[in-house]
């Protein structure tokens, strides 16, 4: 029986429920340091947070083509950016103006939905005769239907294969069904279908988020408290944290994990947090997954089946491990999608591209070395990690017990967040609950 859409919100919401019970039983911190902490965090408005480099929250206009917003995402520098309405007017209403967010979660959910499509196409001789046109109206038309995700890509597999059949075209039959079988079909025609040919060259971000709704646009008002951001960063598991000033639709701010545990770090000296910096990892319960939980990616395997397990398994980036004993060599980050649709000149191995090549090749083109994983023992205090994490700018940090050794656990920017806080009952009063389920509702 399918799951109803009911039953999927309760499960997303019982899964934050989970973790942050989990977090919380597993910390030893002295519990009038916490509700000490909470309290203080609940007093601080949104307002105060440092303003986004430049002071401007970079848009990006909904009608904007899916390349051109990795474009502005990577020279920018970011992860995110809200997506404005072209349509909404002047109007005060936020609801109207921006449609939710972009990131490099959804675009690389449609990047392997096309890889599956141009597969299809590629399979099939051109795109015109495997049907691609056709096989994007009828997924276009399941979106409108309300079907997303990963029924979509489904959905538009079947309908460009039926296209390709219905064409009088032969189409592989192991053609389609995910995104490595895809893969191994591809070869240098891959950029020329994905970016140059239709549907795919004018897909929209508009487009992207009606089918993805990864990061929706939940925004908290400036006199919103910091408590709220947090929680919101943490156990709920957004990424960033819009601010709008009351009455006023533009963002003021836009909050993001990896600013607040960089506004965590200028915090040393401050007795609070060096109480809890001073902590080992184990007092904080840290890390909080399992070693056999670990998701990692062999360095001989395909690079996009390392994007296929950050898609399936919700997560910004994977260890890069060798041999049996899985040492850790690397990382991949949500963010290297950009490599493949910027610097296609140097991917044209696409199909035989590996995720050792795929660092190689960016390193090389850089003039830099590759970037070691950035890894710590289980006896390290949370300020060292806290540390790592702000000055190198990454969102993860390996655990291992010895160099050579696999990698037994990850402690993300979330989990950094989770350290500090606490969840006060009835904090969130009903539009903040309503909004709640707005997150979980994709």
């Amino acid at each position: 029986m399918a799951e109803s859409k009911d039953d999927k919100d309760n499960s997303k919401l019982a899964s934050c429920d989970a973790y942050f019970e989990t977090v919380q039983a597993r910390k030893k911190l002295p519990h009038s340091l916490q509700e000490t902490l909470t309290s203080a965090f609940g007093r601080i408005p949104a307002s105060s947070f440092p303003k986004v480099p430049g002071g401007k929250v970079i848009e990006i206009e909904a009608d904007t083509t899916v390349c051109h917003a990795v474009k502005v995402l990577s020279e920018c520098n970011i992860m995110s950016a809200p997506v404005r309405n072209p349509d909404a007017g002047d109007g005060l209403d936020w609801k109207k103006r921006y449609l939710g967010i972009i990131d490099y979660a959804a675009i690389i959910l449609w990047v392997l939905e096309s890889a599956e499509l141009a597969a299809v196409a590629i399979s099939a001789s051109t795109a015109t005769a495997a049907g691609i046109g056709a096989g994007a109206v009828g997924a276009i038309g399941a979106v409108a239907l309300g079907v997303t995700g990963p029924a979509a890509i489904a959905g538009l597999t079947a309908a460009a294969v039926g296209a390709a059949v219905a064409g009088g075209v032969a189409a592989d039959r192991g053609v389609g069904k995910d995104a490595p079988t895809a893969v191994d079909s591809l070869g240098n025609d891959f950029y020329k279908v994905i970016l140059e040919e239709e549907p795919f060259r004018s897909t929209t971000v508009k487009t992207i988020l009606k089918s993805y709704r990864w990061a929706p646009f939940l925004p908290v008002a400036t006199d919103g408290s910091m408590l709220s951001v947090l929680l919101l960063l943490s156990k709920y598991r957004l990424r960033n944290v819009p601010v709008i000033e009351p009455g006023k639709p533009d963002v003021k701010n836009f909050i993001t994990q990896s600013a607040v545990v960089q506004g965590l770090e200028g915090c040393k000296g401050r007795d609070w947090f060096d109480c809890i910096a001073a902590c080992p990892l184990s007092d904080l319960g840290l890390p909080f997954m399992s070693p056999d939980k670990v998701i990692c990616i062999q360095s001989d395997e395909l690079i996009l089946e390392a994007f296929k397990l950050m898609r399936d398994n919700e997560i910004g980036g994977l260890p890069v491990v060798e041999g049996p004993k899985r040492k850790i060599v690397g990382n991949i980050s949500i963010r290297d999608i950009r490599f493949l649709l910027l610097k296609r000149e140097l991917f044209n191995n696409f199909r035989q591209l590996t995720v050792k090549d795929f660092m190689m090749t960016i390193s090389s083109h850089e003039n830099s070395k590759v970037m070691p994983p950035i890894t710590c023992k289980s006896d390290a205090t949370l300020g060292s990690v806290i540390h790592h994490l702000a000055s190198k700018s990454v969102h993860r940090i390996y655990v291992v017990e010895n160099q050579d050794d696999g990698v037994v656990g990850v402690i993300t920017l979330r989990d950094v967040i989770s350290c500090f806080i606490y969840e006060p009952p009835n904090l969130f009063d009903v539009y903040f609950d309503s909004s709640i389920k707005e997150v979980l509702e994709k």
